[in-house]
């Protein structure tokens, strides 16, 4: 599924909204449950996903070499049915990555899709020029000035860029159609 759809289940009593993020799955509510698979399945059956069936790790989010230097690469982080947008900026063999919000108006993206604005080594906001540190994310400049990005825990293993922070369970590149 390319997008995240919304599916809403009603019965005479209760209304079920969540946001679909897999090909198959269910919503229920008190008298009623709802299965769906987009691919035409509709055992119900637990088949491996995408990333499990090629070998591929939840976690595992692009190759070093796909993670820019001048700019950045947005990924989302999930948990459950909750996904967080990330930005990652690679720095040399490293790579770091942040929620993609800016501190000062949170709902601002830094990165609002082809890539944060880099600037000085620096990244800044577009919306209101903040610029941010390369390696904590502190803001030395703009309205937010002393307040840092959310920084999220990855790493690099063979190549490969990875998320290793607790909060999420699988990430995925946006900048890629899901197959």
């Amino acid at each position: 599924m390319t997008d995240p759809v919304r599916v809403t289940l009603e019965d005479d009593d209760e209304t079920t909204s969540v946001r679909v993020y897999d090909d198959e799955g269910d919503v229920s509510t008190d008298g009623a449950t709802f299965r769906f698979s987009v691919d035409g399945d509709s055992s119900g059956g637990e088949e491996p996903t995408a990333t499990e069936a090629d070998g591929e790790e939840p976690r595992y989010v692009a190759p070093l070499s796909a993670v820019p230097t001048d700019g950045t690469l947005r990924c989302e982080a999930r948990r459950d049915r909750r996904g967080t947008e990330l930005i990652l900026r690679r720095r040399g063999d490293d790579v770091l990555a942040w929620r993609n919000s800016c501190p000062h108006r949170p709902e601002v993206r830094l990165d609002p899709g082809p890539g944060a604005i880099v600037r000085d080594d620096h990244l800044v906001c577009h919306e209101h020029g903040a610029r941010f540190e390369p390696d904590d994310g502190v803001c030395t400049a703009g309205p937010c000035r002393g307040d840092a990005l959310e920084r999220t825990a990855v790493t690099v293993r063979d190549g490969d860029v990875y998320l290793t922070d607790d909060r999420f369970d699988s990430c995925r590149r946006l900048d890629e159609p899901l197959e």
